[in-house]
């Protein structure tokens, strides 16, 4: 008998601490979804008129910035500049029927991508 109340209150207490920890996640991820979607929709048409040099010096700039000791990044420009990126992949995968598959799978890496603070 002893086992079997141990056993209900240990599940109850796992059940709790579970609730409690992996629904405190979900709301973060929901929120970061929400402002990459409006942020998606903002940059969508100016990263389709790209041309290989935009799309470069974006690239180069968003690695240098995230390299800089001296300033850091919001979560806004951090996801601006991945969500662009992530566009021009896709972009890509439009034009090169070839690769469109790598594209598609760069595009989805790009746009997981979850801003950090170090």
């Amino acid at each position: 008998m002893k086992n079997i109340i141990r056993y209900v209150v240990f599940t109850f207490i796992f059940t709790c601490i579970c609730n409690t920890t992996f629904g405190q996640i979900e709301v973060a991820k929901y929120s970061d979804i929400q402002l990459k979607e409006a942020l998606y929709k903002k940059h969508k048409k100016e990263v389709q008129s790209f041309v290989k040099k935009d799309f470069d010096t974006l690239f180069f700039d968003f690695f240098q910035k995230q390299k800089d000791e001296n300033s850091t990044l919001t979560k806004e420009e951090f996801n601006s500049y991945s969500l662009k990126i992530a566009i021009y992949s896709k972009k890509l995968g439009l034009l090169y029927k070839d690769q469109k598959e790598e594209s598609q799978r760069t595009k989805q890496e790009w746009f997981d991508k979850n801003y950090k603070i170090i």
